[in-house]
């Protein structure tokens, strides 16, 4: 099975994505997933220390780059997208057809930027999976979440429950962190990474890297290889648990 969205659909609804789509492909065969089907799902950090990476592109790079991987794995060529600070600032989504400004046209339409509740945003993921990523026979389509922040959250413990709690679905969290890879704003991170299993969940359901004080400068190819690299061992070990069929 082929990409869910053909190249020749790609170079017709967003051109200046070819070149992402082509990268994200290469890694997904690297990782033993190429015509794997999964939901995509972007979520941002909304927090006041973020405002020099909307400002230079970041953000809206880092979406183009979940499109360029998403239409390989969902064909609707669309991902949900949940902007969040101390509260949820938006659920909307991203699509392929009208990508380009995108996050800018999104974010001229929020308020104040606050600081960063990790749980609230797992939430509403997890709100909208349940209400939309079920097949028509009632099976669940795994979903790939790639959740960007540049700290800590301001409860850890919600946090940590929230991903517990989400071990139980089809849902694998791969979290992204821009800004000192050194910041001890980290810490907190990699220790979601290593929750134990099956003391604290069943699988495990998370990943982590750094993209750095330069998230631009992160070549495309490394960028998906980090973004899928962790994917094809939660699959396996969703489908052993009877989480995804």
């Amino acid at each position: 099975m082929g990409p869910a969205i053909s190249l020749r659909k790609v170079e017709d609804s967003a051109p200046a994505l070819v070149s992402l789509y082509k990268s994200a492909g290469v890694s997904l065969r690297k990782h033993g997933l190429e015509g794997a089907r999964a939901a995509v799902y972007l979520v941002v950090d909304y927090s006041g220390s973020m405002r020099p990476y909307y400002r230079d592109g970041s953000v809206q790079a880092l979406a183009d780059r979940v499109l360029g991987l998403c239409a390989h794995l969902d064909d609707d060529g669309r991902v949900p997208t949940v902007f969040f600070s101390t509260d949820i600032d938006a659920v909307t989504e991203i699509a392929l057809d009208d990508h380009r400004g995108r996050i800018d046209a999104i974010v001229a339409g929020l308020g104040h930027m606050g600081k960063t509740s990790y749980h609230l945003a797992m939430d509403a993921v997890i709100d909208h999976y349940l209400d939309h990523a079920a097949h028509a026979d009632g099976s669940a389509t795994p979903a790939l979440v790639i959740f960007q922040t540049d700290g800590g959250p301001i409860s850890r413990l919600a946090a940590e429950r929230y991903l517990c709690k989400a071990a139980k679905l089809p849902l694998f969290w791969q979290f992204v962190g821009f800004g000192d890879p050194a910041s001890k704003q980290f810490d907190y991170l990699r220790k979601l990474d290593e929750l134990a299993v099956p003391a604290k969940r069943p699988v495990d359901n998370a990943g982590f890297f750094h993209a750095g004080n330069d998230p631009l400068a992160v070549p495309d190819g490394e960028l998906y290889d980090r973004l899928v690299g962790e994917f094809p061992a939660w699959l396996a070990a969703a489908r052993a648990a009877g989480i995804v069929a």
